[in-house]
């Protein structure tokens, strides 16, 4: 099992429609709108590293009123809670 969790800066205005539009991805197991200099931040599972590039990629950053988003993946080697 593969996870990420992304954040996401947004259009001003746009974060509960994106929110509605990721909570229709089945892998999203987590979105919430936030304070600070990201609006909405997501946590995804996918059963492979490919289909969570392929999730990100294809779903997430081609979300219309999304500007940018930053990836989070974990290190296998550092910790493992």
């Amino acid at each position: 099992m593969e996870l990420a969790y992304v954040l996401i800066h947004c259009d001003l205005g746009a974060e509960v429609e994106i929110i509605q539009d990721l909570s229709n991805v089945s892998q999203i197991k987590e979105v919430r709108g936030t304070y600070g200099i990201y609006d909405i931040f997501c946590k995804i599972e996918a059963e492979s590293k490919n289909v969570l590039d392929d999730i990100i990629t294809n779903k997430v950053r081609k979300i219309p009123k999304i500007r940018s988003t930053i990836t989070l993946h974990w290190i296998p080697s550092q910790g493992d809670r």
